[in-house]
């Protein structure tokens, strides 16, 4: 993990280049009628740890309101239409081996950005001792980090720092 590229930002000196960046891709739209998300299947340790992230998970995220993807798991969570997702367990990004990669720290949580080929963005926590997965569709990233804002209390309480693998 220590390859990554990591700087730390408070939320005003981030919300500006984040939001232009994701904006650029605002205008573009997928279908996402029913959300779905794949299930991940971490071993018991992290599993405990993503239960206690789902409890602690807000009802809504940047003005959305919950509403999980199928099929229904503790591992998943999901807020509006197109949903944003949110992933608790998922596998380490091979992204985070590669020292040129885009990584910021948003109220206390570091975060991995991957920009889709659709133009949805992915964010994977850093330095926790398990990976959460937000991914924010593309019709939705003229917000900038804000659903980020919003998931990080829970996410400092439940996932402690450290390194998951």
């Amino acid at each position: 993990m220590s390859s990554l590229r990591h700087r730390r930002y408070g939320l005003s000196a981030l919300a500006v280049p984040v939001t232009a960046l994701l904006a650029t891709v605002a205008g573009c739209s997928a279908n996402d009628d029913s959300p779905a998300a794949a299930v991940p299947s971490p071993d018991a340790a992290v599993t405990k740890l993503c239960r206690d992230l789902d409890r602690a998970l807000p009802q809504k995220v940047d003005g959305l309101s919950r509403t999980d993807p199928r099929p229904a798991s503790a591992l998943t969570a999901g807020w509006g239409s197109p949903a944003i997702i949110l992933r608790c367990g998922v596998p380490r990004p091979a992204a985070m081996d590669d020292p040129e990669a885009d990584g910021a720290e948003i109220d206390g949580v570091g975060w991995l950005l991957q920009k889709q080929g659709d133009g949805s963005f992915r964010f994977t926590t850093t330095l926790r001792r398990a990976y959460v997965e937000v991914t924010i569709p593309a019709d939705r990233t003229d917000r900038g980090v804000a659903p980020l804002v919003d998931l990080a209390p829970a996410v400092k309480k439940t996932i402690p720092e450290g390194i998951a693998d």
